[in-house]
C-alpha cells in the first residue's frame, strides 16, 4: 500500500453506540479529501473495546459505504497468537472479497522477544488470505519489532508480508528498515509528526490519524513531500496526541461537528482545558492558513 492511509476513528453516540450515521460522514469526507486508503478497527478504532458483533458490523457498514471507491485495509493483531489466527478464519471470506491487506500489530502487554514476534507473525502469515502490513508501535505495545526481525520475516514469506506500518517515532530506525527491504516491501510511516522526514527517508506512504479530520491536506504532505504542510500542521497534530489517541483527533471532529465526543472506557474525552487549547489552535489555524 502506497500513499495516504487513514486509520480511521469510531464514532459513538452519547449513549455510547457506534454512531453509523457520523461513520458515514467520515468515510465520505476520506473519499472527498482523496484519502488513497482507508484503515478499519485499528488501534485509533478503539478497536480492544468493540466486541466481535460490533467489529463485523462495522466492516460491514464500511465495505457497502465505500462500495469499492478505495482499498480497504482490517485491522486485526492481538497478544494470543491462536486468538489472531482464529480471527483471521472467522474473517476470511470478507477478507478475501473486499480488503486488500490486514494490518496486524505487533503483541502487546506480554513483551514477547524478537524471536517470539518472528514465529507470531510467520503464523499469521500461514493464516492470512491476503497480504499482510506488520505494525510496530512500540510506545503503546512496549515491545519494539527491530529491522532486522522484520527482514526475517519479510524473507520467510515474501509473497504474504506486503510491508510495515513503522511507528516508532525514531528517522534512525525507519531509515534502517527502509535500507534493509528490498523487493516490493512497503516502509510505511505511522508518525504524522514525522511523516515529511519519513517521505524524505524512503517511505511508502503514511497511516494518519490526522487525516481524519484533514484528509486532502495529509495527501498533499504525502505526495508532493510537502514540508509546508507540515509545518502548517505541525501545532494541531502536536495536540493530537497531549492526552492520548483518538482523545485528540476525536476532539478535533467534534469541533467541526463530525461526531460527539465520545469515547470507551477506559479512555476518556480530553480535558476540558485540552478541548480548549485544540478549539483556539484551530481558529488561529482557520485564520491563518
Amino acid at each position: 500500500m502506497k500513499g495516504l492511509g487513514t486509520a480511521l476513528i469510531t464514532p459513538f453516540t452519547e449513549e455510547g453506540k457506534v454512531d453509523f450515521p457520523a461513520l458515514s460522514q467520515l468515510i465520505e469526507h476520506q473519499v472527498a479529501g482523496g484519502t488513497d486508503y482507508l484503515v478499519i478497527l485499528g488501534t485509533t478504532s478503539e478497536v480492544p473495546t468493540l466486541t466481535h458483533q460490533e467489529q463485523n458490523a462495522i466492516i460491514d457498514y464500511v465495505v457497502k459505504q465505500v462500495a469499492g471507491r478505495m482499498p480497504l485495509v482490517l485491522g486485526i493483531g492481538g497478544n494470543s497468537t491462536a486468538a489472531v489466527v482464529e480471527r483471521i478464519d472467522e474473517l476470511k471470506e470478507q477478507l478475501v472479497a473486499h480488503f486488500e491487506a490486514i494490518l496486524s500489530v505487533t503483541p502487546y502487554y506480554n513483551r514477547p522477544q524478537q524471536e517470539g514476534l518472528y514465529l507470531h507473525f510467520c503464523e499469521v502469515a500461514k493464516a492470512s488470505p491476503v497480504p499482510v502490513i506488520l505494525y510496530n508501535v512500540p510506545k503503546r505495545t512496549g515491545v519494539n519489532l527491530l529491522p532486522e526481525t522484520t527482514r526475517r520475516i519479510y524473507d520467510a514469506y515474501p509473497s504474504k508480508i506486503m510491508g510495515i506500518k513503522e511507528a516508532c517515532n525514531s528517522v534512525e530506525q525507519f531509515t534502517e528498515t527502509v535500507q534493509i527491504a528490498h523487493g516490493d516491501f512497503a516502509v510505511i510511516s505511522g508518525d504524522d509528526d514525522l511523516a515529511y522526514e519519513m517521505m524524505r527517508a524512503g517511505g511508502d506512504g503514511l497511516i494518519s490519524v490526522a487525516s481524519n479530520a484533514w484528509p486532502a491536506a495529509m495527501r498533499q504532505l504525502v505526495h508532493e513531500q510537502s514540508a509546508l504542510v507540515q509545518q502548517q500542521y505541525a501545532h494541531l497534530i502536536h495536540l493530537l496526541f497531549v492526552e492520548g489517541n483518538p482523545g485528540g483527533i476525536k476532539t478535533v471532529l467534534s469541533e467541526m461537528g463530525f461526531i460527539q465526543n465520545v469515547l470507551r472506557l477506559p479512555l476518556v474525552a480530553n480535558t476540558p482545558n485540552h478541548q480548549m487549547v485544540i478549539r483556539k489552535a484551530l481558529e488561529y489555524h482557520a485564520a491563518t492558513i
